[in-house]
């Protein structure tokens, strides 16, 4: 095999080598059918290490060797593997840990993603099995948290994997003008360094294992010194780079169903270990720099609830109407995180937190003692899914309910690990269609509860362009689009329909219900009418409540958003 790489895209395999002898024949043998140039580098390796290096140089032709005098580290290592690797011609440098950790049958994935974006950084994003140390796993939670703040950014999604594709110009520039980390603190620091100067980084999942008898050089002391000032320079480095890196944070889509979740699973994982270990007062004390980055980076959903507490003021003095506390965007960010929280110890069992209040009880007792199915018109006021929860757990009744699931993945998978009844009657509503209406009927006749939000527009009409399926109503002054299908589906259903809101009041969750329609009816001449009386009942009693609790109001987009292709004052179809 030739080391003269043909052009443009040009790639070579990179691998730092520091006493991991034993392994390198079988890493060598790993990486032969993908037929790639290899520069090996001796980080000062031990004597018994380089005499195998220099055997399997001498048997294997496309692998070129390098020896450094002494050791530098593994960063060190790796710059010196991309020095040669640019001298050589090569665009492209794939590196490979000389441990064995990397599942080597990705390289030809990884290297067709870096071929169709040459410019990115192209890096494993690692799936661990259970061989993984538990303190390097949490210490990476740690370090994704310092990252996604020294970028401004969720784009960055394992700063630390070994298993990646180097752009080589954009690296050397970035190593002429700047001295990196030697040693375990380069993966971080070179990424995080190539994201300001604008080179991005895109992921690829990858199995990620530690063999039982692999060779360790993590230093517990002197590494994690480096890394703590490592970041420490990356933090104030950012300070400065602040307006930059927001400029360079993409435009949302407007559409509440396309915005990508802002939460990290790892992240949620963390705090409910927090509240379980430590308590509320350490939750909440956890919870102020994490919601702080998301409130100063959340421009458009900062301007959303800004939008919000404005319109809640002026009707609140239009109609002499006392707020319960005074209203800011920071206490609307920390209420919708408290909310999660609630959420998960919820369906835990865990009542100190919420300590619920059903008020006017006797309605929700008078459906469930009719063992009647119910029909239940929720919002994203509040926390319906702790009143799921609580139905669920200390009422024994089963409540189905419709949810964008996809919006949610991670959370919902945070969900199953602390309670599997909390998915097992989720119905994701982009896939909605008269299988699941049937779905539906069968769920309702067998005396279930199903629970379907009225206050967001559909998400698969959204994505087809369709818009006439919406329906105007008034709300806080001013006309806003609210989704004709659960009304419709309420009348077809023909159930008993009730309302519910799950809103904090003096620091406890009150669950307000109220009798909507038994059934709902559309009577044919009048349907639209009807629909319209429905809707805009709905939206009264929406806005009855979020005068209650304005901070319990969760849709951080503008509610108010017109489709370019329907006036406000266009009748529903």
């Amino acid at each position: 095999m030739s080391m003269m790489p043909p052009a443009p895209f040009s790639p070579c395999l990179i691998i730092p080598c520091y006493n991991h002898g034993p392994m390198m024949a079988g890493v060598l043998e790993s990486l032969r059918p993908f037929d790639l140039p290899c520069i090996v580098v001796d980080d000062g390796s031990d004597a018994q290490t380089a005499d195998e290096l220099q055997r399997l140089a001498c048997i294997t032709p496309w692998m070129s060797l390098t020896r450094l005098p002494a050791n530098q580290g593994k960063g060190g290592a790796v710059m010196a593997a991309l020095r040669l690797a640019a001298e050589k011609g090569f665009t492209h440098a794939l590196q490979v840990d000389a441990d064995g950790q990397h599942q080597l049958s990705d390289v030809p994935a990884m290297l067709a993603e870096a071929r169709s974006y040459p410019d990115c950084l192209i890096s494993g994003q690692p799936v661990y099995d259970d061989s993984v140390p538990k303190s390097r796993l949490y210490g990476r939670y740690i370090t994704h948290f310092w990252v996604w703040v020294e970028t401004l950014s969720f784009s960055v999604k394992d700063s630390m994997c070994g298993f990646r594709v180097y752009p080589l110009r954009p690296c050397l520039q970035l190593m002429e003008k700047k001295t990196l980390g030697l040693r375990m603190d380069f993966d971080t620091e070179i990424m995080v360094r190539l994201y300001w100067q604008g080179t991005r980084s895109r992921f690829l999942p990858t199995r990620v294992t530690y063999p039982e008898d692999g060779l360790s050089h993590f230093d517990a002391v002197k590494d994690n010194l480096q890394i703590s000032w490592m970041h420490t320079r990356l933090f104030f480095g950012m300070l400065p780079r602040i307006p930059y890196l927001l400029r360079q944070r993409k435009d949302r889509p407007e559409h509440w169903s396309v915005t990508q979740e802002r939460k990290g699973l790892w992240g949620i994982r963390l705090m409910l270990a927090v509240y379980r270990m430590l308590g509320y007062k350490a939750f909440r004390l956890l919870l102020y720099p994490v919601i702080t980055y998301f409130w100063l980076t959340g421009r458009k959903q900062r301007n959303a609830s800004a939008d919000w507490l404005e319109r809640v003021r002026t009707i609140a003095a239009q109609r002499n109407i006392s707020l319960p506390y005074p209203l800011s965007t920071f206490r609307h960010f920390m209420r919708f995180g408290e909310s999660m929280l609630s959420k998960l110890a919820s369906w835990q069992g865990d009542k100190t937190l919420t300590d619920p209040v059903l008020v006017n009880p006797e309605i929700c007792e008078s459906h469930i003692a009719s063992g009647r199915g119910t029909l239940i018109l929720a919002s994203h006021l509040g926390d319906i899914e702790s009143c799921r929860a609580i139905g669920a757990l200390n009422y024994r009744i089963t409540v189905n309910a419709l949810v964008f699931t996809e919006h949610a993945e991670r959370f919902n998978q945070v969900m199953k690990e602390i309670n599997p009844q909390a998915v097992v009657n989720l119905i994701q509503v982009s896939q909605m269609g008269p299988e699941t209406a049937i779905l539906l009927q069968e769920k309702l006749d067998a005396g279930e509860w199903v629970a379907i939000v009225g206050d967001r527009t559909s998400a698969s009409q959204h994505q087809r362009g369709e818009h006439s399926r919406i329906i105007y109503s008034e709300f806080l002054g001013q006309p806003a689009a609210f989704p004709q299908g659960p009304f419709i589906l309420a009348a077809a259903l023909r159930a008993p329909v009730m309302l519910m809101f799950g809103i904090m009041q003096q620091q406890r969750l009150h669950i307000y219900c109220e009798s909507f329609a038994d059934p709902l009816i559309l009577p044919r001449g009048k349907r639209l009418p009807a629909l319209q009386a429905a809707v805009d009942h709905y939206a009264t009693r929406l806005e009855h409540y979020s005068l209650l609790a304005p901070h319990d109001w969760f849709n951080f987009y503008d509610f108010w958003q017109h489709p370019a292709d329907v006036a406000p004052d266009r009748k529903p179809d």
